[in-house]
């Protein structure tokens, strides 16, 4: 989402050639933060703000020894940046039983699909054993059957009820039943407003009243404009939110609302949505956030998806294969398994640094040739047991569906891997790479 504004302060950092910190040249690099920021849609007076800070920061400081000006520079506005967006992550706590979550936001936020996705992952992360889902938005046409219907995909309750158009109502009638079905979450989702209606505000602060929900959760489409978001502060006052989530943060917008939210609602950002499928939900850290602006990558996400998708002891026979140059094709289709569990090919390499020029369009379409490949090949072949002829590659190219060209390409990528961890000395490299996910 944030590749205009990661493209923009890329170029920034990349002018930034003096060695020492002046006033000229932090004034020359803040003027074009400002209109980044600004032609990224953020709020001007956050803006003006976030340019203050760091303009006292930069000239109130040395450069120090063996760091240059453009990285002193570059650390203090990721700092600068993260502060704006909150600090630290902040963790979803919820005590009661049955808890109770109220969603609220504007129309379009994606707050029916974030209701099922908040659901499946508190389910999946905290403990609850059953949550159900309540489906409070009325005005909507069939929104209560969208969430019945994700709740059936998400493997969830869903409670509704067919021709009532009091939420208050629907709202007792869950509570009420909570102990008879054994929810212990119930996530409340409630009609979205295309603006700020006072008749719609005043339904849902009646339905907050009465459900006393341990979080009331503000849901915001991170493609959503200035005056939208400046709207969401309402919210705030009349109806007192506890957070926010970010949703559809996979969009192509330029940002400025995910930027902006936190210094206008004085709250967190307690989650955000990166993707359409119901598990594309994790929880929201400022420092991740700031990298993915920065165009910085996104290793802290990337870490916590490998930790979730790859077993330690996988990792640790995977080192010691590397280690002996024993890696076998049998053992790189397992490596792309992982890979295709853990989401996109497209989307991990996003969370890496930006590379100018780099694309990653092709990135799932290669993986699939490559899985087709190696699965034509016989048990000896994938272990590495004989030679890979001629006439087996063309064998293996017919029946994957691919060219000759391309089998000779992965046999060519699997002798140069192997013959480079052959040779390495002690893969210190690597083993502090590998042993750096499980600290």
């Amino acid at each position: 989402m944030f590749s205009f504004l990661a493209e923009k302060f890329q170029n920034i950092f990349s002018k930034f050639t003096s060695s020492t910190i002046s006033e000229k040249n932090i004034q020359e690099a803040i003027d074009e933060v400002r209109l980044a920021l600004l032609d990224a849609d953020v709020q001007y007076a956050i803006v003006k703000n976030f340019i203050k800070n760091v303009k006292e920061k930069a000239l109130g400081q040395k450069v120090i020894e063996s760091i240059s000006a453009g990285q002193q520079f570059v650390k203090i506005v990721h700092d600068e940046m993260t502060s704006l967006l909150g600090e630290e992550e902040q963790e979803f706590r919820l005590h009661e039983r049955p808890a109770k979550v109220l969603l609220c936001g504007l129309q379009g936020s994606g707050k029916t699909t974030h209701a099922a996705k908040l659901a499946l992952y508190l389910k999946e992360k905290k403990g609850f054993k059953k949550p159900c889902l309540v489906a409070c938005d009325l005005a909507r046409p069939a929104a209560a059957e969208q969430l019945y219907t994700l709740a059936i995909q998400a493997g969830l309750d869903c409670f509704r009820i067919e021709g009532e158009r009091n939420p208050l109502t629907i709202a007792r009638e869950a509570i009420s039943e909570a102990p008879k079905q054994m929810w212990d979450l119930l996530i409340f989702d409630t009609a979205g407003r295309l603006h700020i209606d006072e008749t719609l505000m005043k339904e849902l602060s009646q339905l907050k009243e009465y459900v006393k929900p341990q979080h009331t959760v503000l849901t915001l489409n991170a493609a959503t404009g200035q005056d939208a978001v400046r709207s969401v502060s309402q919210f705030t006052d009349q109806i007192g939110i506890t957070g926010s989530c970010l949703t559809m943060l996979d969009g192509s917008s330029r940002g400025g609302a995910a930027i902006s939210v936190v210094e206008i609602t004085k709250k967190p950002i307690l989650f955000e949505g990166h993707g359409e499928r119901l598990k594309e939900i994790r929880p929201f850290h400022p420092s991740s956030m700031a990298d993915r602006i920065l165009g910085m990558g996104d290793t802290i996400n990337l870490v916590r998806t490998a930790q979730e998708h790859i077993k330690e002891e996988d990792a640790k026979l995977l080192q010691q294969k590397l280690r002996r140059a024993q890696f076998t094709y049998s053992d790189f289709l397992h490596q792309i398994h992982t890979i295709k569990n853990m989401g996109s090919v497209k989307q991990l390499l996003s969370m890496f640094p930006s590379i100018p020029g780099l694309q990653f369009d092709e990135g799932d379409t290669e993986l699939e040739s490559v899985e087709a490949i190696i699965s034509s090949m016989t048990l000896e072949e994938k272990e590495g047991l004989c030679e890979l002829t001629p006439s087996r590659r063309r064998r293996i190219a017919q029946g994957s569906g691919t060219s000759v060209k391309e089998v000779d390409r992965l046999v060519r990528t699997i002798k140069e891997a192997t013959k480079f961890f052959k040779q390495a000395p002690k893969m210190k490299q690597l083993q502090k790479m590998m042993g750096g996910l499980w600290r």
